[in-house]
């Protein structure tokens, strides 16, 4: 096996926090970092217009479109779940809104013995990494390399926020601000109409630095080892062909909530009797690899519009196709601007929460499924989510080859909370859709249909139609040692392994009650910053 060489860092997977890493610590030009990513250049055009992402985030060269196990609680449902193999990952395949959650999830972080990531502790790493559109204060910056920007307001959207304060919910203006709960347009990824994803953000305009290497297409098939000690990364080219790089420093990995606990299994860290049972041999046994697994369930409500100003609408006229491209290519403007969601809300719907609970992703179009062709019929979405689910599920291998797809199993609607919680969504989407302000668009329910009222039935529709909002997190749990389902501590080091991290949404303990891109470039710029210089003797790399 050819070895190609060696370097300080080896960075695997060029995904939201993977961008980051390798752009801070490329800084210091005495530095040597190598980033590996699966997927190929971002190069391709629906990567970089909005509403590409319905294009994009099922393309089979761009995504890992992997697929639940069936799941018990959606009726034996495979549920699939696109991933980003792209440089970008995720990012730059993702609806493009930028949340951070609440300040109290990152508090809950703290008190499960993380200490630094609490909300007072993190926020500093938001504003580090933003470019915010309307300017630095108290809660975001605008030196940062990511663009947010604010959406271009539509008289359907408006009609929503009206309709969500008729229902008794503030006006909020920013949910990334003083609180969360409210009602509002959601902000966005983007800079000038164009996507600004990770690899845009902090990998572009740093690509000419000598002392970084970025290899794509390259599939990382094992971590390399002297003892406990991490040396370096076993991958593979295209043609088959094992190659091996060695890292003087740490190994790095950036690859996601179902790649990097994937990577560490292969490599032989995880659940001993886990491995042996699939022929995988054992370097640690370390029990929490790849469980934890926790994701945002959505359910999606299809309301029949009044009046032709939905997207549906748009796709079914070539006139108004033309008129859009053009609008677009002019000004960056229009319909090809639009994202996963463009109002939206966070609010209380179980009596017993304390802060938002669920979350409405407010839609001017309609499809059965994300990456799926539009509704021929004028329509919008209300896409409901619990924030913070109990169910847990987990990834793991089911042999050592490292082509192979893990095992996915996300146990949705595992717990009686969960389950509740879905019908009190779609009943909130009912209510919102139903007030004096929406009766100019509303026409009729299409989904889940006004035939369905109970909460058995309503139930039932979430089983059946309910999915994935790709947010998986959760399965290289941060924790303290005396926690055995924890993978990695609070400086992200893999508990009894030297010289190697994860970094990415696979360390969060709980998932974050909003979507996870922002909160992912966070780890990122936080970890960096506050340890990676020290524990390195590296004191000038920031």
């Amino acid at each position: 096996m050819k070895n190609i060489g060696e370097y300080d860092y080896v960075i695997i997977g060029a995904g939201s926090a993977g961008c980051v890493v390798a752009n801070r610590l490329s800084a210091d030009p005495e530095i040597r970092v190598l980033l590996i990513e699966a997927g190929p250049q971002d190069r391709n055009l629906w990567l970089k217009v909005p509403i590409g992402y319905a294009k994009t985030i099922s393309n089979p060269s761009l995504s890992w479109n992997y697929q639940t196990a069936p799941e018990p609680e959606l009726n034996d449902r495979s549920i699939i779940w696109p991933r980003g193999k792209v440089l970008g990952g995720s990012s730059s395949v993702n609806g493009l809104i930028y949340t951070r959650g609440q300040a109290e999830d990152y508090d809950h972080w703290r008190q499960l013995g993380n200490s630094g990531w609490d909300y007072d502790s993190v926020l500093p790493y938001f504003r580090r990494s933003e470019k915010q559109i309307r300017g630095a204060d108290e809660w975001h910056g605008d030196e940062g390399p990511l663009a947010v920007s604010d959406l271009e307001p539509n008289a359907l959207s408006d009609s929503f926020i009206e309709a969500a304060q008729q229902e008794g919910l503030p006006f909020n203006p920013d949910f990334n601000g003083a609180a969360q709960e409210g009602t509002g347009y959601f902000q966005v990824t983007t800079r000038k109409g164009v996507r600004c994803s990770a690899a845009q953000a902090f990998l572009k305009p740093i690509r000419h630095r000598k002392n970084l290497q970025v290899l794509t297409r390259y599939l990382v098939t094992q971590l390399t080892f002297d003892g406990r000690r991490v040396t370096g990364v076993r991958f593979r080219d295209r043609t088959g062909k094992d190659l091996s790089v060695s890292a003087k420093y740490e190994v790095i990995l950036s690859a996601g909530a179902i790649n990097s606990p994937q990577i560490l299994e292969l490599s032989g860290i995880g659940s001993g009797n886990r491995l042996r049972q699939v022929g995988a041999d054992v370097v640690h046994d370390l029990r929490g690899v790849g469980c934890n697994l926790q994701d945002h369930f959505q359910v999606r409500s299809i309301f029949r519009c009044r009046k032709p100003i939905t997207l549906n609408d748009d796709m079914m006229n070539p006139l108004r196709q033309i008129m859009i491209g053009m609008d677009y290519i002019l000004r960056g403007s229009g319909p090809l601007t639009f994202r996963a969601g463009s109002a939206g809300c966070f609010t209380k719907v179980h009596p017993t929460s304390k802060t938002p609970d669920t979350q409405i992703h407010f839609i001017t179009f309609s499809t059965d499924r994300p990456g799926e062709g539009l509704h021929n019929f004028s329509a919008f979405t209300s896409s409901t989510c619990q924030l913070r689910p109990e169910s847990r599920g987990g990834v793991h291998i089911t042999s050592p080859d490292p082509a192979a797809s893990p095992r996915i199993q996300a146990n949705y609607l595992s717990s009686a909370r969960d389950q509740e919680m879905a019908v009190r969504g779609l009943q909130l989407s009912r209510r919102i859709v139903s007030q004096p302000a929406m009766a100019e668009f509303y026409q009729s329910e299409e989904r889940p249909g006004s035939t369905l009222n109970s909460d058995e039935e309503l139930l039932e529709f979430a089983r059946e139609t309910g999915g994935t909002i790709f947010h998986p997190v959760g399965t290289c749990k941060m924790g303290p040692v005396r926690d055995i389902s924890a993978v990695v501590d609070a400086k992200l080091k893999v508990h009894g392994i030297d010289s190697l991290r994860v970094i990415d949404a696979s360390i969060m303990p709980t998932l974050i009650s909003a979507n996870t891109n922002a909160p992912a470039i966070m780890i990122g710029e936080s970890l960096i910053e506050r340890h990676f210089a020290l524990d390195s003797n590296l004191d000038n790399i920031l």
